[in-house]
């Protein structure tokens, strides 16, 4: 993952107004912000999304899991089902995962 440039400026806490490199001289009261790029933020929002997406997979799939009840003398085939099941998940999670 790339190291985020921060952009050093002033936004004036009353009315929002957002200078750089250095303070206003005039009755506006400033603070230090610092801010990114578009293209970075968007990037991280991306990289935010997609993750939120595997995890809802891999919460689909426990899901499935934790409240999956065999029929009786079926425990085994319901288990190997549930393996199959989960190893199609991982590939699917881990083929996300290698495309960040």
């Amino acid at each position: 993952m790339a190291t985020t440039d921060y952009i050093q400026a002033w936004q004036c806490i009353g009315c929002g107004r957002i200078e750089a490199p250095q303070p206003c001289i005039g009755v506006c009261r400033d603070r230090k912000i610092l801010m990114v790029a578009k293209e970075e933020y968007e990037s991280v929002c991306s990289e935010r999304d997609q993750s939120r997406a595997l995890v809802a997979s891999a919460i689909a799939m426990l899901q499935r899991v934790a409240r999956s009840t065999p029929r009786d003398g079926q425990w085994e085939r319901s288990y190997r089902a549930l393996q199959d099941q989960a190893r199609d998940a991982i590939a699917r999670l881990e083929g996300a995962g290698s495309e960040r």
